[in-house]
């Protein structure tokens, strides 16, 4: 049986190519709201940072998706941001990666 290919994709905090599962997706609609993406195929630019709390503070700290789509982004949407990576990571821990 052939090996599926992994879908890559660029953590803008790190700048380290990782496969897409171990990412969290952050997009920008047309009216300009930002918000997480946990299925992926909401509408919009997207970018992507690790699911590890450290980069996603280094995010807030650095101010990194204000930089990436150009707006001013609430402190709000990073704590909540960070939040979200936090839950992810627990819950990998409890359930597993999925595999």
């Amino acid at each position: 049986m052939a090996q599926r290919k992994i879908p890559m994709r660029k953590d803008i905090v790190t700048g380290e190519m990782v496969p897409k599962k171990e990412l969290v997706r952050v997009v920008k609609n047309k009216e300009g709201e930002v918000s997480i993406d946990p299925s992926g195929k909401k509408s919009g630019r997207g970018a992507y940072i690790h699911l590890n709390v450290d980069v996603a503070k280094k995010a807030k700290v650095d101010k990194t998706f204000d930089k990436t789509f150009g707006i001013s982004i609430s402190d709000d949407f990073y704590d909540e941001l960070i939040a979200y990576v936090d839950h992810q990571v627990e819950r990998a821990k409890l359930f597993g990666n999925g595999k």
